[in-house]
């Protein structure tokens, strides 16, 4: 069977390595040697022949990546923008967000069982549902998945889990999901910051500066509705859940460091079934108590609820194992491009007022978010773009020198003849 060079942390395919193309620009082949009739081409029309058929399988291979890139972005943008739209129409008639997290964290269990068909279709050499469960289990050690490890390994990534999603629903019914959306991007700067502190990740600059964008962007959009309890306490939701989500990447990355995409599926199925097992009483008492209740269940919209999961399902299945198939930088734009979606949603469904400071809070936001999706080495690369435009300027003003001073001297070598004669 072929194994996944590339690992995954889940919900944190931003973080892992770029997948390059380092098999299609330096694929060899072997050289046949001209036979005692044939006449050796010349060797810059060979080099030449070879170089256009490398650039063309280069750039066909990229080509694909990209339009990959484009179908995953859509893809993202659409899922999450989705849910969060689905998620504010659903408590127009079913109050309940913990719920409705507990609901849709059940559907983790898919996780797993949708890799093993894939593994199924793309594989030469097919394994059973036990071998392929049993070579996945490594990750958690060499005892595989026994009762401590489930405990202290995938219990607490359940609770924060949990505590993710139900912070960002629950934020969802105090303020507009273009405030919700655009704040919860802040996420990466918090991840930023916590790797800076915990993981002793490379300090930057201009990380730095993307984290204070993101701050500053939070107090202006609490100073945009006027510092209203209301939307405080929305605002300080969405906060807790961007917390929450860096949180859970940090440990992963410092608990279990990353994971192969079968690992990462059956990780994440884990966490379904410690959702069903262990955060199944708390919907039950939300209800007995009366906090989140319903009066039939036939008033439950179902398809709502099912529309909600299978988005939210939609939206961690390509977040997770999109970086198979294209740069995990474009996922990450289809996140800030959900924001643009929900403001226009917002825009003819709600009442929503884009003032001055809230624009500019979303831009700067925006701004912090794409700043920390350079890679560490920008500033390498800006230094030799900045250096090959200098030196091809230079290159261009002595050409243009050359050949204004070659045009006098060319003239006056014509005409001494004339004068001679």
């Amino acid at each position: 069977m072929k194994k996944h060079s590339a690992r995954v942390a889940p919900l944190s395919a931003c973080n892992s390595p770029v997948l390059t193309l380092t098999k299609v620009e330096g694929e060899e082949r072997p050289r046949d040697s001209p036979g005692p009739a044939e006449a050796p081409a010349p060797a810059g029309a060979e080099a030449g022949g070879r170089t256009s058929h490398h650039c063309w399988r280069c750039s066909r291979a990229q080509l694909k990546k990209m339009f990959w890139g484009v179908a995953v972005v859509l893809c993202v943008c659409s899922s999450w923008a989705g849910s969060t739209q689905l998620a504010k129409l659903t408590f127009r008639k079913f109050d309940a967000p913990f719920t409705l997290t507990w609901f849709a964290t059940n559907w983790n269990f898919l996780f797993f069982p949708l890799y093993y068909v894939g593994h199924v279709c793309k594989s030469e050499e097919k394994q059973s549902v036990r071998q392929r469960y049993r070579e996945c289990c490594r990750f958690f050690g060499d005892n595989g998945l026994t009762l401590k490890v489930f405990f202290t390994k995938a219990a607490p990534f359940g609770v924060l889990w949990t505590l993710t999603n139900y912070l960002y629903l629950h934020a969802i019914k105090k303020v507009n999901t273009t405030d919700v959306s655009v704040l919860f991007c802040c996420n990466k700067a918090f991840v930023f910051l916590l790797s800076w502190i915990v993981l002793r990740d490379r300090f930057m600059g201009v990380r730095i500066v993307a984290a204070i964008l993101a701050i500053a962007g939070i107090v202006m959009m609490t100073y945009a509705d006027g510092f209203h309890s209301h939307s405080v306490i929305g605002i300080a939701l969405v906060v807790g859940s961007a917390s929450m989500s860096a949180l859970y990447k940090v440990l992963f990355k410092l608990l279990l460091g990353s994971a192969k995409f079968g690992e990462a599926a059956l990780f994440l199925s884990i966490l379904g079934v410690f959702n069903i097992l262990f955060i199944t009483c708390i919907p039950v008492i939300l209800y007995f108590t009366k906090v989140e209740y319903w009066s039939s269940f036939d008033d439950i919209p179902w398809g709502n609820l099912c529309g909600f999961s299978v988005l939210l399902l939609t939206f961690n299945i390509v977040l997770n194992f999109g970086i198979a198939v294209t740069y995990p930088t474009l996922m990450s734009v289809g996140i800030v491009l959900s924001v643009p979606v929900n403001a226009v949603v917002d825009h003819y469904t709600s009442k929503i007022v884009f003032n001055g400071v809230r624009v500019i809070a979303i831009i700067i936001i925006g701004l912090g978010f794409l700043l920390l999706l350079l890679p560490e080495e920008w500033d390498v690369w800006l230094i030799k773009l900045l250096t090959r435009l200098k030196v091809r300027k230079k290159e261009e003003t002595a050409e243009g020198g050359a050949d204004l001073g070659s045009g006098p001297q060319s003239k006056n070598r014509r005409a001494r003849p004339s004068f001679a004669r």
